[in-house]
């Protein structure tokens, strides 16, 4: 079985930044990469767009993308989106055997120790870190919860990700990109007209279309 790869986020909205990252993915890993929209991000506070309004410009966005997919189950689930509740539920669909890793930024693995069961997470999954220049992740930087539990699992090799269901670490080096969500809603609100380049013309057209992210 071939591994699968989780992005999750709350895509807000999703940009060309977030392509990039999961076509890297899927190439270099071989793998199918799914992007997992949240419903309610526990990191986070309330998205800008409702659920709906993100779902369909992923849903534009990923319209002539070969390997890339959407998964909709924390759209579906009540309360805060927490990784481990959809990990465990791809484990009782796939089954304990089948290759599966959730990809993250350095910041959100960085972060890990604060997640919701964050140990019993870490036992079901790979984990493929993207790595940008000046964020490259060292391993005496780690926090000390995960410096404690990572030796034996950093990988060099992507297919080591394909030949076991979980456990391993993985750094996947990224080219630094100007997109981020959050510079992309700024630019909306202040009516700039730059951020139509950093995301894919129907997912821009769309924004127009439901005028979303503007002030008031």
């Amino acid at each position: 079985m071939s591994l699968r790869i989780q992005y999750g986020g709350s895509f807000d909205p999703v940009h060309c930044g977030h392509l990039a990252l999961a076509r890297t993915a899927r190439d270099t890993l071989r793998a199918t990469v799914h992007f997992m929209p949240a419903a309610d991000p526990p990191h986070k506070g309330p998205t800008a767009a409702d659920a709906m309004q993100r779902l369909d410009m992923l849903r534009l966005a990923l319209a002539d993308e070969t390997g890339l997919a959407i998964d909709i189950r924390e759209l579906q689930r009540e309360g805060p989106s927490y990784s481990i509740d959809s990990v465990l539920a791809l484990r009782t669909e796939l089954g304990q055997d089948a290759p599966l890793a959730l990809l993250l930024g350095a910041d959100s693995f960085l972060s890990l120790p604060s997640w919701r069961r964050w140990r019993e997470l870490l036992a079901q999954v790979h984990i493929v870190i993207a790595e940008r220049p000046g964020n490259v992740l060292a391993t005496q930087a780690l926090p000390p919860e995960l410096a404690a539990i990572s030796q034996g699992r950093w990988q060099c090799q992507p297919q080591a990700l394909q030949q076991t269901a979980a456990g391993y670490w993985y750094r996947l080096p990224m080219p630094l990109r100007p997109e981020s969500s959050s510079a992309l809603r700024r630019a909306l609100e202040q009516g700039l007209s730059h951020w139509q380049q950093w995301t894919p013309a129907a997912v821009a057209q769309y924004i127009n279309a439901h005028q979303l992210y503007r002030r008031g």
